[in-house]
């Protein structure tokens, strides 16, 4: 039975980690295409350099969820509480 509630701690964290992170990292790429549109809107010209900082954030913003997908995978079956 303590095997059992281990187990589905491990799973809910698991789907915890990885939803909170996919719902993280929506959010901060939205945030940034948006702040990029609002710039191209304001300065036209500055069109290449806020493109590179884009390109450069969201892919920053998008590690977020591997490193979580990696936690979660740990949680599931490197679990040292689980035998």
């Amino acid at each position: 039975m303590e095997h059992a509630i281990m187990v589905a701690a491990a799973l809910l964290g698991a789907g915890l980690t990885i939803g909170l992170a996919a719902i993280g990292a929506s959010i901060g790429d939205g945030m940034v295409t948006a702040k990029f549109v609002e710039g191209i809107a304001r300065q036209p010209e500055a069109k290449g350099t806020l493109l590179v900082n884009m390109l450069i954030s969201v892919g920053l913003i998008e590690a977020v969820p591997i490193i979580a997908a990696v936690v979660a995978l740990i949680l599931l079956y490197a679990n040292p509480l689980l035998k």
